[in-house]
């Protein structure tokens, strides 16, 4: 009986709006969307200011409705347990390769969570993204969450004949999971960050969306501020869309791909110079950093650097028409 007490407050946890808060209409819930807020959560992380700026009313008001947001979301700790249960809501989506899914803990990449994979020009980023972008539609239990996937397109590499190549090789219909891949070419910075308001809001209206990959991340912010005397202004707005990124993944139960250049680091006197852009900000919110090179004969390398419960670890494979097969793990002369 307590359980199902317990499993009844949940549900009607879940089923509060924004309009069951004191003092917000369909107009100022109307306004709130339309910058970005669709739930509780949304409001209750807010200033008074910032909601009264948003939502047009008085800063008196907007307190009591933030106050009452936080109460009705219950924004506490939680026990170890309680964390536990909640962690089997996430989804594992495979890669299409076995080595590369065994190296990032054994379900591929996870939803409510950012996987960062960076690497040289032709080493593979875009094609696991696009692998990605078809494996999420499989069943659950073929290693998909039968969903479907957002590509933000920031340097031109969406190849909807690479999409049926892969599609193919899975023996799924090329046709029906084009469908099921919302692309979006993204041509500045402010564009890009727009985009995720955009997702949320295909979320809210039911579409089953359960993986977004962004390649590339960094493209558009390190052409747009150029030069040291930029660095801190791109950082702080690359700071912020990595946040509200990982927000996005939290709330909608979605795995976030993100690809990301390289550069050579100078101070690098031995050993692989490449350092990918963004620096600690892009490190630290990522979940999951992999850095991918070339390998022997046309193989691919995948390196574990930072992951929360996993070692440091390499895997190989290789990249095919059909998609991605897996390697034997490559051995130094």
């Amino acid at each position: 009986m307590a359980k199902e007490k317990e499993k009844e407050e949940k549900e009607e946890k879940k089923e509060v709006k924004i309009t069951d808060l004191p003092g917000i209409g369909p107009a100022v819930a109307s306004k709130l969307e339309a910058a970005g807020i669709y739930d509780l959560m949304g409001v209750a992380v807010l200033s008074p200011s910032d909601l009264s700026e948003m939502a047009g009313v008085g800063e008196a008001v907007a307190r009591k409705v933030i106050q009452a947001a936080r109460k009705m979301m219950d924004l506490g700790f939680q026990t170890g347990e309680e964390f536990a249960e909640k962690r089997k809501e996430v989804f594992g989506i495979t890669t299409g390769s076995k080595n590369l899914d065994n190296l990032l803990g054994g379900r591929g990449i996870e939803t409510k969570a950012i996987t960062e994979v960076f690497g040289a020009y032709g080493s593979g980023k875009t094609q696991i993204g696009l692998s990605l972008a078809v494996h999420v539609q499989l069943p659950v239990d073929k290693g998909g969450a039968n969903a479907k996937a957002v590509f933000i397109d920031t340097e031109a590499t969406f190849r909807p004949d690479r999409i049926k190549q892969i599609a193919e090789g899975i023996g799924a219909v090329p046709e029906k999971v084009l469908k099921n891949i919302f692309v979006a070419r993204a041509f500045n910075s402010d564009h890009q960050i727009l985009l995720l308001d955009k997702i949320t809001e295909m979320v809210k209206n039911g579409e089953p969306i359960r993986l977004v990959v962004i390649d590339s991340l960094t493209a558009h912010f390190r052409a747009e501020y150029a030069g040291r005397g930029q660095l801190a202004d791109r950082q702080q707005k690359l700071n912020k869309y990595l946040h509200n990124l990982m927000k996005l993944a939290e709330q909608c139960n979605l795995a976030v791909y993100v690809t990301n250049q390289v550069m050579a680091n100078p101070a690098m006197m031995f050993g692989d110079p490449t350092t990918p852009v963004g620096g600690n900000i892009v490190g630290h919110a990522s979940t999951y950093r992999i850095y991918l090179r070339r390998g022997k004969k046309n193989s691919r390398v995948a390196k574990m650097i930072d992951a929360p419960n996993l070692p440091e670890n390499e895997t190989v494979f290789f990249l095919t028409e059909k998609g991605l097969k897996d390697g034997e793990v490559e051995k130094d002369d």
